[in-house]
């Protein structure tokens, strides 16, 4: 596979940030992981290591009549509750332009403010299936780029990696450029469980997809936009007319994986509405707004709980790594 489709998959797959486990070893794997990604993207004080350039929003979710049959979660079982929504792009570059193929995946993370008083975070992003299984494949693949550069011999430690690791190279491939934040769908590519008020638990993954229908852009239209064209336009138009989005579950089936997020469930597998989030606002200073955030994935709350995906505690460990950093 030629080296450049083979970079532009991994600029495109850094949409998560992965690391390992919080065992003592493998907390330096994120440390690793966010040394790699300044090393690929620079050192901007402030800034996310990874899906640096992004615009908050306000909202609220819905939940459907399904949902609470499905989860005793307390989001599923009342009013509609306020969300905090973040959307990025992709790569720890803040001033990337938003039209370019390395903004992609884009990202949505969403902050719910539950009636109790506590909150739960989804993080969700544009790519169907992740490029690798683990946190540890996840910084061995930002090494392999790193020594990859114009003028190492070939095969690569890129080309060696993609070898053995197919989704590698195709992940970045799912994910491309909206006409708007608003009318892309943004993907969960982790596995999460169901606990409904029985006992009952069932396997899912988020999927959250724009009323209006997904609008792409033609990679060389996408190219031509200005280079704030879709943080700038996420504003004025839900100032106009709130944007909403379904938020679904697609169940797994027996034998369907948890714990591999470089494979997608067949499109067959039932998918439950959630609910309905509405993007109604952006925040008035969204650059100050942005700096308190902090999304985490393992956020959850009764009913909802964790799978043995590796990932899942991975990102965490990479989160606090680079929230620890840009706080600073």
């Amino acid at each position: 596979m030629p080296r450049s489709r083979l970079g532009f998959a991994l600029l495109l797959s850094t949409a998560l940030a992965a690391a390992a486990p919080a065992l003592a070893q493998e907390a330096s794997t994120a440390e690793q992981t966010v040394d790699a990604m300044n090393t690929l993207f620079g050192k901007h004080p402030g800034a996310r290591a990874n899906h640096a350039k992004g615009m908050v929003a306000e909202g609220s979710f819905t939940p459907s009549a399904e949902a609470a049959q499905i989860s005793k979660a307390s989001l599923f079982q009342g009013p509609a509750v306020p969300v905090t929504i973040r959307f990025s792009d992709a790569t720890g570059v803040p001033t990337i332009p938003d039209g370019a193929a390395n903004a992609n995946p884009h990202g949505l993370a969403l902050k719910f403010k539950l009636s109790d008083g506590s909150e739960m975070d989804v993080v969700t992003n544009s790519l169907k299936y992740f490029p690798v299984a683990t946190g540890e494949e996840f910084r061995d693949l930002l090494k392999a780029v790193a020594d990859s550069g114009p003028n190492a011999a070939h095969p690569t430690a890129l080309d060696r990696f993609a070898a053995s690791h197919p989704a590698a190279a195709m992940a970045g491939g799912t994910a491309k450029t909206p006409t708007s934040l608003a009318r892309q769908t943004y993907n969960g590519v982790n596995a999460f469980i169901f606990v409904d008020k029985d006992g009952k638990r069932q396997p899912f993954r988020f999927r959250i997809e724009p009323v209006q229908g997904e609008e792409i852009l033609p990679p060389e239209e996408a190219a031509k936009r200005d280079p704030n064209f879709l943080m700038a336009e996420i504003g004025p138009r839900v100032a106009k007319e709130p944007a909403k989005f379904r938020v679904l579950a697609q169940l797994a089936q027996a034998g369907d994986p948890t714990n591999d997020a470089t494979k997608p469930w067949p499109d067959d597998r039932k998918t439950v509405d959630l609910g309905t989030l509405t993007v109604s606002k952006a925040v008035p200073d969204s650059a100050e707004a942005e700096k308190a955030l902090l999304f985490m994935p393992n956020n959850l709350t009764d009913g909802i709980e964790v799978s043995d995906d590796p990932l899942i505690d991975a990102r965490v460990q990479a989160y606090a790594v680079s929230f620890s950093r840009r706080s600073q």
